[in-house]
């Protein structure tokens, strides 16, 4: 057996589907981009949900250390879900960049890669790289237990049931710039709150009727909603945001701060930080990861930290 060969090329992973078929439209100005700003890369499409996580294990196999993702959040989970799934080498020796093409993009706002495509393909020349935390979820579909690691941010209690309206939406081929927005409101006039016991590291910090947790690693979730302002991607804690149960016209008249960072300044939100979290709710609760729906409570989070190497903007911690 001879020496394993490792590409100096990207490895681009691009979702069609992503951005309602942005991923496919906007793909020949994307390549464009890439080939005149010199950039070496091959380029493959997912097909299918979870995809994008064999296209990665695969890559790697193959010799590619340089990854980078055309999509969304979903795009990117799938892609870091793959990177710990791989056995070849650990997943801090890939770089993974991400070219924006999905609908909410939240991961990306912490760290300061450009809308535009031919500032975030100079992103990838540059390739500026951060180490970050990882998340790793257990939780439940019918009575079997599964893990996700995750990225960015993971939401539960009415947070969940805001995405899954979305996602269905979404798979029936409507989308528009507000449907987000609209799918919270019409959640909320229907949510009722459930029974929360949260646990971080060990110790009961809540329990009692929820409205929403959101559990990060990141910033942002729900298409810009700042629900951990106060979140570090690489200092070794997640931090968890619990908002207690709340008259309807309550959070209609403290919207703004789901979205200005200040959220905290609201009475009945309550904001943890710590490395290890255990959720239970009564009646059980359903449970997005990176804006991807997945199984129910109880959950259990662990970080795992500086495990993944991302690509930065240049204007990134200045």
């Amino acid at each position: 057996m001879g020496e394993e060969r490792i590409k100096e090329a990207w490895m681009v992973i691009v979702n069609p589907k992503a951005g309602s078929g942005k991923g496919l439209t906007d793909w020949p100005i994307i390549s464009n981009q890439m080939n005149r700003s010199g950039v070496d890369f091959s380029c493959v499409f997912t097909e299918h949900k979870y995809h994008a996580v064999e296209l990665t294990v695969k890559a790697i196999h193959d010799g590619y250390r340089k990854l980078v993702a055309i999509g969304g959040d979903g795009t990117i989970n799938e892609i870091v879900n793959g990177l710990f799934i791989q056995q070849k080498v650990k997943p801090s020796a890939v770089s993974l960049a991400v070219i924006p093409a999905g609908t909410g993009n939240d991961w990306l706002r912490m760290f300061g890669i450009p809308d535009t495509y031919s500032q975030a393909v100079e992103s990838i020349v540059n390739h500026r790289t951060i180490l970050q935390d990882v998340g790793l979820i257990s939780f439940y579909e019918t009575r079997i237990k599964h893990q996700r690691y995750m990225a960015n941010v993971a939401g539960m209690g009415f947070d969940a049931m805001v995405n899954r309206l979305f996602n269905h939406l979404k798979d029936e081929g409507r989308y528009s710039k507000n449907m987000y927005l609209s799918g919270t409101f019409k959640t909320l006039l229907s949510y009722r709150p459930k029974r929360f016991t949260v646990k971080v590291d060990g110790q009961l910090v809540f329990e009692g009727d929820v409205l929403s947790a959101a559990v990060g690693i990141g910033k942002y979730n729900g298409g810009g909603m700042n629900q951990m302002p106060n979140a570090v991607v690489d200092d070794g804690l997640f931090d968890i945001t619990i908002v207690k149960q709340m008259n309807p016209l309550k959070v209609l008249y403290h919207f703004r701060k789901l979205y200005n960072g200040k959220i905290y300044r609201i009475s009945k939100v309550i904001a943890r930080q710590g490395k290890q979290i255990y959720i239970d709710t009564l009646p059980e609760s359903p449970i997005e990861i990176d804006g991807e729906a997945m199984g129910y409570s109880p959950f259990t989070f662990e970080l795992i930290p500086q495990s993944i190497k991302v690509v930065v903007g240049a204007e990134y911690g200045m």
